[in-house]
């Protein structure tokens, strides 16, 4: 019911909620997200009405499936290297951290579609030929059941959907990197200098202490994260994987319904980040209330 400018929510079943909880303000009401659903379900009834949206719509949802594996296999592999990398950032070893951000400012220092390019079509090759050369050395000094296994690895072996995901995996383990870093420097110091005086390694106060609350910190930016990645998965569609992006662009190129092929994969992108930006929105209003 509204209350002057303000519409009143009921109390949950504790009657925990505070009054200022209970109270959404018209001006905070998310306008935008009614906005983008009128959009969203614009282009679908367009699908259900327009036989060309439909024809568009069935092709190009074909490449959900590539879209969706190549952006979750990449992020959970640059998750476990960032981990590995901002541990490396923060560490006492000197060696460690400086391969840390050595790996860390090359990667930031060169655009994503070049690095792409460069890991898909230059690093891997040339590590597979690598891999074929060390497998052929040792089946000659006698190791020929591992030896034959690798010198039998072709650049034709790894497909441009792993490489896709490789590339990705390594461009956005740098960010990651720097997300866990954050985190790790925002939990006090106080706290693994209380670790190591119970007499704690620094490996274990960093991982019985210092990681449980900076991976806590920055579950919202890895969510980000996550979501951009989403977005810059379509830039795998220059290797030819045959993500919405692909699918569309070919689509459009050969029947020329331009309009209706990029209407859709907008569309698509813009459900899906909307999808993924509640779910953050959520778990940081979860975290913001036990925090309180």
């Amino acid at each position: 019911m509204a209350v002057n400018d303000r519409l009143v929510t009921p109390k949950n079943k504790n009657g925990l909620q505070s009054a200022d909880e209970m109270q959404l303000t018209k001006k905070d009401f998310p306008w935008w997200m009614v906005a983008i659903g009128v959009i969203i379900a614009a282009t679908f009834w367009l699908i259900q009405v327009s036989p060309d949206f439909k024809d568009a719509f069935e092709i190009i949802r074909a490449g959900l499936g590539v879209t969706i594996t190549t952006t979750i296999c990449a992020y959970s592999i640059a998750v476990l290297i960032g981990l590995v990398v901002g541990l490396g950032r923060v560490s006492e070893s000197v060696v460690w951290r400086n391969i840390s951000t050595i790996y860390v400012e090359v990667i930031r220092g060169i655009p994503l579609l070049v690095l792409i390019f460069f890991i898909a079509l230059v690093l891997i090759p040339g590590l597979t030929t690598a891999l074929s050369a060390l497998g052929s050395l040792l089946t000659d000094i006698g190791l020929e059941g591992i030896g034959a296994k690798l010198a039998a690895i072709e650049n034709k072996s790894i497909p441009m959907n792993a490489r896709a995901i490789i590339s990705l995996a390594i461009t956005y383990g740098a960010f990651s990197a720097e997300i866990f870093r954050a985190g790790i420097q925002s939990v006090s110091k106080g706290q693994m200098e209380a670790a190591r005086s119970q007499g704690m390694s620094h490996w274990q106060a960093m991982r019985h202490v210092i990681l449980p609350q900076a991976i806590r910190n920055v579950l919202p930016a890895l969510g980000n994260d996550l979501i951009s990645m989403l977005k810059d998965s379509s830039l795998v569609s220059i290797l030819a994987v045959r993500d919405i992006t692909q699918i569309a662009r070919l689509y459009a190129g050969h029947s020329f319904r331009f309009a209706q092929a990029y209407s859709i994969l907008c569309v698509l992108y813009l459900t899906l980040t909307l999808v993924l930006s509640l779910i953050v929105k959520l778990i940081e209003r979860k975290m913001s209330n036990e925090r309180k």
